[in-house]
């Protein structure tokens, strides 16, 4: 069994792997307490108070306590202090309590809490996303890892077609190996063949559902990208070009110019031109306009302008949309 801390905050703006060792804590601490030894604090219920009264409460557990709490990035410095610091001071013993914060903009984790688990004896573990600019060479050394060389210009293609998140880059790096086999020379064309499909389709369908109008897939497929560890701040820009290409050619169409004017003005391939004019085609332009003006709002709220969290206010603006 591993020897417990009483504490642990593993946060940053690598979501993925944020999610990846809160998934293999719990699953570690179910081994030793069983599934109802480990409590989970989340939304409402996750709050420097509440963490604090159920620290504090009394349990006829058997062997070690485990504590799991998620959204801490939303916590404030004023609230840890007066609700939990002195309890993270003085936790009783066979417990173990483990914060876990995605971090995004200006959400952020409170100094205090970082703070308060390192008093406590705790363990404090940021995850962070390396710059773009690095992940090709980082992505040629996890490659080498796994047994297979990746070209320089293999590497940029991979962090364009898949993005900037590690953990998918290694997870396409990881289907390419075993594809390929050891000792294979990754080149531009092999991931393009295997990565671009695979790591783009579930965005598009995603984007495809939100222009078509249907609510529900649009919904269930932004939940399950943000499972996966893709980021807001990537979805939000995606959706927003997307709408406002239609909108445009839209605007065009009820000029009265014609589908070969438009792919004549338009930047951008013939079949892809074919297609948002069908998009325009399905839909009005009033609702288009009211759509651009719904992502503008949720673009400024995601820099920090929204009191909502980016993922309610992007499902708000999502199901507005769709519906």
């Amino acid at each position: 069994m591993p020897a417990w801390r009483p504490a642990f905050l593993i946060h940053g703006d690598d979501h993925g792997r944020v999610a990846e060792r809160r998934a293999r804590l719990r699953e570690m601490a179910e081994a030793e307490s069983g599934s109802g030894g480990v409590e989970v604090f989340e939304g409402d219920s996750s709050t420097p108070e509440s963490i604090a009264l159920a620290l504090n409460a009394m349990t006829f557990a058997v062997g070690r306590r485990f504590l799991v709490v998620d959204g801490v990035e939303r916590w404030k410095d004023a609230d840890v202090k007066k609700h939990l610091q002195a309890t993270l001071e003085q936790l009783p013993p066979d417990t173990t309590v483990a914060f876990f914060g995605r971090e995004e903009g200006r959400a952020k984790v409170p100094a205090a809490l970082s703070t308060a688990v390192q008093k406590a004896g705790g363990s404090v573990a940021t995850e962070t996303m390396l710059k773009g600019k690095d992940l090709p060479r980082w992505a040629i050394g996890e490659a080498r890892r796994l047994g297979v060389d990746l070209e320089v210009s293999a590497a940029k293609l991979l962090v364009e077609l898949v993005g900037e998140r590690q953990q998918r880059l290694l997870r396409e790096l990881e289907k390419l190996a075993i594809e390929h086999g050891a000792g294979t020379m990754l080149t531009e064309e092999k991931v393009r063949a295997a990565a671009a499909p695979s790591a783009e389709e579930q965005v598009w369908t995603f984007v495809d559902a939100l222009v078509a109008r249907n609510a529900k897939r649009a919904v269930r497929t932004y939940l399950e990208l943000r499972d996966q560890g893709e980021a807001v701040g990537r979805l939000i820009p995606l959706m927003a070009r997307r709408v406002r290409e239609i909108e445009t050619i839209s605007a065009r169409l009820d000029a009265g110019e014609s589908p070969a004017q438009i792919k004549a003005a338009v930047k951008m391939p013939p079949w892809m031109a074919d297609r948002r004019i069908r998009e325009a085609k399905g839909t009005d332009l009033e609702s288009l306009r009211a759509a651009v003006i719904t992502l503008a709002d949720l673009e400024v709220g995601s820099r920090g302008q929204s009191e909502l969290s980016d993922d309610t206010a992007t499902l708000r603006a999502i199901v507005s949309i769709a519906s």
